[in-house]
Formats: C-alpha cells, sequence, structure tokens
C-alpha cells in the first residue's frame, strides 16, 4: 500500500487514477559504506560513500495487459546519492534506466534510456561482484554502461537460447556521428552453464588525440561471457576485445566520450576474467576475481586486477559486504579501483557497507 501511495504521489495529476487501476510498483536500493583508498596520485582520503555494491536508486515500474498476451510496460530509475542525499548520474532526474514498450510472447521492445548489451553481459554473466564493490571488473574491462535515445529488443528464440538487438539515435542535428550507437547480443543457458556473446559500437564524440592512441573515434567493445554452476559454488570467466578511443574504463562510466583523462586509456586491448563465487553456510558467499588487460597500443599499458569479498545476508533484502581490491598499472596505465558508483582515485581500494532492496 505505501509502495501504490509513493508511485501515486510521484506521478500526480490524472496519473493516480491509473494507479488505482493498473499494476505500478515502486521498488529500490539503499546502499552505503566506508572507502579506504591507496596509491592515489594525489593523498588518499578514507570517506562515506552511496552505492558500493549496488548503484542506490527508486525506481517505478508499471505493466497493463494490452491484448493478444502483450503489455504495456515503462521503467523509470533515479539514482540517489545516499551520502549526500542529492541524485545520481549528474543529477539527471531518472539517469539510471527510462523506458518505455511492449512485452509479450514474442519478448520485449523498449525506447528510451537503457543498459548497453555489452554491458549486461558483463555483469549479469560474467562478473561474480556483479558490478559492484572494488572488484568490479567494469574497473578494467569495457566502457559505457548505459546508451541514451535507444531502441532495444531482447527475447527468447528457442529453449534456453536469447537473443537481443538496439540501436541509439544521436541526440543533436549535425554532421558528428557522435552519439549513435548500435549492439547484439545472443546467450545460452543449458542447466548449470550460462553463455553469452554481446558487441556494442559507439561513436565518440570529436576529441583531442594525443600521441600513444589511435585516430579510431569509434568505440567497439566485444565480449563473450560464461559461468558454470558447480556443487561448491559458481565459476565465472569472460574474454573481451576492446577497440577505438572511449572503448575502455574511463573517468566517467555513464558518458565516457565527453570525460577529461589524466591519462589515456587503451584503444585496442584483450582482457581476460576469470573468477569465483563461493557460498559459506546459507548466508555467506565468499567473492574473487581476476582480471589481466593486454594494451595491443604501443604503449603497452598493461594492467592486471586482483579482488577479494565476501556477502552476509542478514535477511532475503539485507546484507553487509566487504571488499578489497587493487591494479597493478604498467608503463603509465592509470586504471583506478572504483566500484559500482564511483571510477575511485588510487590504484587499490577497500569497501565495506550495507545494501538493502525494497
Amino acid at each position: 500500500m505505501l509502495k501504490s501511495f509513493v508511485t501515486c504521489a510521484v506521478l500526480g495529476g490524472s496519473a493516480a487514477l491509473a494507479c488505482a487501476q493498473n499494476g505500478v510498483t515502486t521498488y529500490g536500493v539503499i546502499d552505503a559504506g566506508v572507502v579506504g583508498q591507496g596509491g592515489c596520485g594525489n593523498a588518499c582520503t578514507t570517506q562515506v560513500g552511496s552505492g558500493l555494491a549496488s548503484e542506490s536508486h527508486i525506481g517505478i515500474q508499471g505493466r497493463e495487459a494490452v491484448g493478444n498476451n502483450t503489455s504495456a510496460i515503462f521503467t523509470l530509475e533515479s539514482g540517489v546519492r545516499v551520502d549526500t542525499g542529492r541524485s545520481d548520474q549528474h543529477e539527471r532526474l531518472f539517469g539510471r534506466q527510462a523506458f518505455v514498450g511492449l512485452a509479450g510472447e514474442f519478448g520485449a521492445i523498449t525506447i528510451g534510456r537503457q543498459y548497453n548489451l555489452q554491458y549486461l553481459a558483463l555483469t549479469d554473466v560474467a562478473d561474480p561482484f556483479k558490478g559492484g564493490m572494488s572488484g568490479n571488473a567494469g574497473n578494467l574491462i569495457g566502457g559505457g554502461r548505459r546508451v541514451d535515445n535507444s531502441i532495444q529488443y531482447f527475447g527468447a528464440l528457442a529453449r534456453g537460447i536469447s537473443a537481443g538487438a538496439s540501436y541509439a539515435y544521436k541526440e543533436k542535428v549535425d554532421t558528428s556521428p557522435a552519439g549513435r550507437a548500435w549492439g547484439m547480443t545472443v546467450g545460452l543457458e543449458a542447466g548449470p552453464l550460462t553463455v553469452r556473446a554481446a558487441h556494442q559500437n559507439l561513436s565518440a564524440v570529436r576529441v583531442q588525440l594525443n600521441s600513444k592512441t589511435s585516430n579510431d573515434t569509434v568505440s567497439r567493445n566485444s565480449i563473450l561471457a560464461a559461468n558454470l554452476r558447480l556443487g561448491w559454488g559458481t565459476a565465472y570467466t569472460a574474454y573481451s576485445l576492446s577497440r577505438g578511443w572511449a572503448s575502455s574504463p574511463l573517468f566517467n562510466p555513464d558518458n565516457p566520450y565527453g570525460a577529461g583523462l589524466a591519462r589515456t586509456a587503451s584503444t585496442n586491448s584483450r582482457d581476460v576474467l576469470f573468477g569465483m563465487a563461493v557460498p559459506v553456510g546459507q548466508r555467506t558467499t565468499l567473492l574473487a576475481s581476476w582480471i589481466q588487460k593486454d594494451d595491443r597500443d604501443p604503449a603497452n599499458q598493461d594492467a592486471r586486477q586482483v579482488a577479494f569479498g565476501a556477502s552476509h545476508a542478514l535477511s532475503r533484502r539485507t546484507d553487509f559486504y566487504a571488499a578489497y581490491s587493487r591494479i597493478q598499472n604498467r608503463n603509465g596505465a592509470g586504471y583506478t579501483v572504483g566500484n559500482a558508483s564511483a571510477r575511485g582515485n588510487g590504484n587499490a581500494a577497500i569497501n565495506v557497507g550495507m545494501r538493502h532492496a525494497f
């Protein structure tokens, strides 16, 4: 009842009647903790952070049957900085996701601001840390997380086989291709095995290049991700190809193409991930991952990340977590240890926090 009341209050006006008649709900995650960093360019600090394991957010979603086993759907998600109370994702109102579409036996077709398909394959299938804590695989693999102005399809083709595709239009009407993007994915679930391949193409803005980079301003990220559920836990692995300017993690994971850089990210790399999640008892899970970034640029700025963590569930919706990660940068590489909500400032970090879902 409280969720419905909050949702209708947010929507307001004539939408209140629709709330009373249709399936509109609210949900979210509140996550906060302490971040200690090491190996910073300047002095490192220990501070309170928001969204370390999962981005803190409040969401509204709805579904209405429109006939022929088809439903109209929508999702609006607003990121929240628990440490300050401000909006996340550069203070966009619904910066995490904002889309509307149709869903049915054919799958789902949605339009709006959405996660790109390569990022979903990395976090959902390959990363034991699920894109969060200091062990976040996005510290070394992949570029941006979300795409504006996108049309996306995802659905099941046959038993255990799924596929998806997306296309994003650029925001500005000019001769630059900046913001245009497309992607595709195909996946297989067979018993304990999950495999997913994905590719994402994004056009970067005009940038000032230096001698360490190529002249390729199109970001191309491809990934083959898999996990296997075994008797002792789950094993994870991935192989990723990242090519073009802005294809590797930058200062701003939501909009890497407009971000300034203190150091130059790789424009051509091959990345490998191995990880595991091991339950200990009914409430505790141990996490570990190893990632190697093989930079193919002339500068040869390789990097390696090793991460360890654990989560302890107090209930089905609340857990405590802790993680430690360290990145070894070579030949002047400047990759940093971040978490689900921040890129971080140093090459090592420890996170301790609490997460509650509703």
